[in-house]
């Protein structure tokens, strides 16, 4: 995958990873899931959002953000 997904910009949402082209956080999709939601309650509240960002999301969070 050439594109990174999950993105951290000092200008965006104050430097919090977001998935790319969009102001989500990675942050509030955890929460969202956490809460109850499911990917395709997401979905439908964020339509900018897609379901590849949402598993990308997912791993950065499971990976720490770290690239091996």
């Amino acid at each position: 995958m050439d594109e990174r997904l999950i993105q951290s910009d000092p200008s965006t949402m104050m430097g919090k990873p977001v998935v790319a082209g969009t102001r989500i956080t990675v942050e509030l999709i955890l929460e969202k899931l956490a809460a109850g939601e499911t990917i395709e309650q997401l979905l439908d509240a964020h339509p900018r959002l897609t379901r590849r960002g949402v598993l990308a999301a997912l791993d950065f969070a499971a990976t720490d953000g770290s690239e091996e």
